[in-house]
C-alpha cells in the first residue's frame, strides 16, 4: 500500500512559487502551510486507517502525485513493478483527478473509487467522476473492487 500525503512544507513553497504567490491570498497561504505542513493533523494519514509498517508514505507537493516536482511515487512504483492503482482519497476533483489523470498518461491501468473518493458537494465529485470514466480510468465502487481482487487471490486493502 502507498499512501500520498499532501505536503505543503518549505520546498513546496519555494518550488511551487507560482500557486502560493498567485493563487493564494496571504492567509490561505498561511492556512495551507499550516494545515499541510509534516507534522500537523492535517498532513498525518486518518488514524482509523491499518497502515502496516511494510506500507509507503510517499510526501506530495503538487496536487497531482505525478507532476514534475510533485513526488517520487513514478519511481517508487516503477522500481516495485507496479502497474495499476487503486486512487481513493480527497478532493475528488482536484488532487484526486489530477493524480488519476496523469497516472494514466504514465501508462498506469487506474481505477477511480466512486465512494472511496470525497470532496466539497456531490456536483463536483459526480462531475469528476463522470470525466474519469469517460477517458481515464475506471469508476467503480468499494464493494466491487474488493471483489475483483478477491477474485484474483490478493489481500483486500484499499486506503
Amino acid at each position: 500500500m502507498v499512501y500520498i500525503q499532501n505536503t505543503f512544507d518549505a520546498v513546496a513553497v519555494a518550488t511551487w512559487s507560482t500557486f502560493f504567490e498567485h493563487f493564494c491570498s496571504p492567509e490561505r497561504r498561511r492556512r495551507m502551510i499550516e494545515t499541510f505542513s509534516p507534522g500537523t493533523f492535517g498532513h498525518a494519514l486518518w488514524p482509523g486507517l491499518d497502515v502496516l509498517p511494510e506500507d509507503l508514505k510517499v510526501p506530495k507537493r503538487r496536487f497531482g502525485a505525478f507532476a514534475p516536482g510533485a513526488s517520487d511515487l513514478h519511481a517508487v512504483l516503477q522500481a516495485r513493478d507496479i502497474d495499476t492503482l487503486i486512487v481513493t482519497g480527497t478532493a475528488t476533483q482536484v488532487c484526486c483527478e489530477s493524480t488519476a489523470r496523469d497516472a494514466m498518461m504514465l501508462n498506469y491501468k487506474v481505477f477511480f473509487i466512486a465512494d472511496g473518493n470525497a470532496t466539497f458537494n456531490d456536483d463536483e465529485h459526480n462531475a469528476t467522476l463522470s470525466a474519469m470514466a469517460h477517458t481515464f480510468c475506471d469508476v467503480i465502487d468499494t464493494d466491487t473492487m474488493v471483489g475483483m481482487i478477491e477474485k484474483v487471490g490478493a489481500e483486500p486493502a484499499l486506503a
